[in-house]
Order: C-alpha cells, then structure tokens, then sequence
C-alpha cells in the first residue's frame, strides 16, 4: 500500500524516555489519541466508546474520573497532561493499593527476555537468536543482543522472515505490555534503546529491519507485525500506556531504520493505531468480557398457596449465571471482540478459545 497523504513535521529528539506524554500524542499527530481512546467492543461507526478508568486511582480528581466513567482526551491532556503515568512513576502508595486490589505486579525485562526467548527457541529450533543471556560481576542479569542478521529455518521448516512477523502472539494480563514490547523496565524505570530491545513486537520489528529496505515495503511490513501481536488488560490507565508503547515502538524502529527525523506518514500512524485499538483491548481476562459488566437480576416469584393473595409479588435476585457457575461462557455481560486480521474479520474473544487458537 501506498501512503501518498501529508507527512507528520519531522521533529527532532522525540522522546524516548519512560513516560509518552499525551499532550505530544495529540499535539503532534492529530486524532491519534482519540483512537488510542477507544474501546472497538462497544464502539459502532455512529457511537464511538472509549476505554473507561476501570480503578479507582483518580477519583479525586471528581466524578468524570470514577471508576465506571470513560477516559476522554480532555482529560488527559492540558494540565492534566501528566496524569497518567507508568507505574515506576507512580507514589509507593498507589503502587501498593493496585498490587492489592488487582494483583498487580510487574515483571523485570529480565524475566520477559527469557520467557520471549523460550518462544523463539521453540520455533527457531535453536538458543541465542536475538540475544544472549548472562550475568555480569554484580550478579546481576543482562543480555547482549546478538549483531548478524537472523537467519530463517530451512529444510523441512522452511521458515521465512514473513513467517516470523506473520506468527501471532498474545500476551494476558498484559499491564504497560513489557513482554510486547520493552521500550523500559517496568521495575526500574531504564529506558532501553530501540536495538537491545525484547518484546515480542520488538522481534518482529527487527526482523522487519532487517529485511526491508524501502519505506513502503517497511511500512507493510511493520504494520503486519502489530496485526499479529494482541494484549488485554482490565485498568484503563495501563492500556493506553500499552497501547501507547506499542505505537511508539513502530515509530522508533522507522526512526532507527530511516533516520532520527523522519516519522511515517500520519495517515499511517492512524491506521496504526486503529490496530492497536482492536489488539491491546480492555477486558476482565477471567471472564472474557467487559470488566464489571456482569449483573444481577431482580425476579419475581410466584405466591404458594399460604401467601396472602393480596400481598405484594415475591422477588429474588439472580446473579450473572457465569459468575454464579464459574462458567467461561455464559455470563451475561459485553463479551470482548478482536479482530482476526488474516480473515478480516471481528469475533468474540471467547470465540477464539472454541477453535484452534490464533495463538
């Protein structure tokens, strides 16, 4: 695909740091943010809906923050434009109150880079594809990034650089998403540089720059590789921060690629972002629907034969026969969509898990 409309003003210095602050988002790349916004469930083409807060993190803030209300843009922007933060940035409290009450807790690039590595090993059929594990005289663990091209299984894998980005990849519970991508550690708060990076989307965009090296066939090539990476998460501030992460992973590697000015066209980076939002999505991982979207009902019950006729009717409460059942499949809340990009076409996430899997 050609991308023909007017390019994003190259800037110089865009930031790399942990933070990806909103107000550059939707200073620098018009509408970005509103789609990095939505949640594509509940969103039709005439009634867009966001992600919503899903914490109760912000309610000082006043009732547009609470728990249940929706993540707009102006409230993240302006002098709010700080608000949110990855969790390195966050007070020792909160970090504590969210590893309480949602079992929060991040994991070292470390442990991401080896578990990745596993995956790879398994289908590269050998160790030391993309770095080298050690540790150094402070026992400390690190890896070096391997420098020679990667090289594809041949014989009767017949493996191709296209197989590889192609392959899809689903990280649960995904927080900030440092197993898709690791443009920091989540635990300490080191930036990493855009080569010595680990996630799974990292992989594929290495891969991609090592094979392409025109910008349309890169730009192709790039955004297949975020079709086949998905994510969910249940807090609202931690998937935008990983939707973020993801979006800002691409535009470092066409950085990296093409040079420290140049950005893709922003008709592109939108279409980008329309991926991420079907792909990183918000949901409660262990129903498989919108969080908290469950609910009870009131019934009535029929009068036996000793109630007073002229009584007032009977009624129970009955809850949500999935929660009530511990049963995957028959809650009666939003079940979460995705978008299967190789059929072009949206499913339930439960729907996924009754068929060979995508992943």
């Amino acid at each position: 695909m050609c991308y023909i409309s007017t390019k994003v003003e190259a800037y110089r210095n865009m930031p790399n740091e942990v933070d990806i602050l909103e107000n550059e988002i939707r200073d620098k790349f018009p509408d970005v943010l509103d789609i990095l916004l939505l949640d594509q469930t509940r969103s039709t083409k005439s009634k867009p809906r966001n992600i919503f807060w899903a914490t109760d993190n912000y309610k000082q803030y006043g009732p547009e923050y609470f728990f249940d209300k929706p993540i707009k843009k102006e409230l993240i922007t302006g002098r709010h434009g700080n608000m949110i933060t990855p969790r390195i940035k966050k007070s020792r409290a909160v970090q504590k109150s969210r590893s309480k009450g949602m079992a929060e807790v991040f994991t070292p690039a470390w442990v991401c880079n080896l578990q990745n590595n596993v995956i790879d090993s398994r289908w590269f059929d050998r160790e030391e594809v993309f770095n080298r594990e050690f540790i150094d005289e402070n026992g400390k663990h690190k890896w070096e990034t391997t420098t020679s091209k990667i090289q594809f299984p041949v014989g009767e894998q017949n493996k191709t650089w296209r197989d590889y980005i192609d392959d899809t990849r689903l990280e649960i519970t995904c927080g900030e998403a440092p197993y898709l991508t690791s443009r920091y550690d989540t635990t300490t708060g080191e930036t990493i540089a855009t080569e010595n990076r680990i996630g799974l989307l990292d992989r594929k965009l290495r891969v991609v720059n090592e094979n392409c090296d025109t910008v349309e066939e890169w730009l192709d090539a790039a955004k297949d590789s975020m079709k086949a990476i998905y994510g969910f998460e249940w807090q609202g501030d931690s998937l935008l921060i990983a939707r973020e992460s993801c979006l800002y992973a691409i535009l470092d590697n066409y950085r990296l690629k093409f040079g420290e000015k140049e950005l893709p066209p922003l008709d592109y980076i939108k279409e980008v972002a329309v991926i991420i939002s079907w792909n990183i999505w918000q949901m409660d991982g262990l129903k498989g629907v919108v969080p908290n979207s469950c609910k009870s009902k009131t019934i009535e019950v029929a009068l036996d034969l000793f109630d007073d006729p002229t009584s007032k009717p009977k009624t129970k409460t009955e809850p949500c026969p999935g929660c009530a059942k511990n049963d995957f499949f028959k809650h009666n809340g939003i079940y979460c969509k995705i978008r299967d990009w190789k059929l072009n076409k949206t499913e339930k996430f439960i729907d996924s898990l009754k068929k060979e899997p995508m992943w």
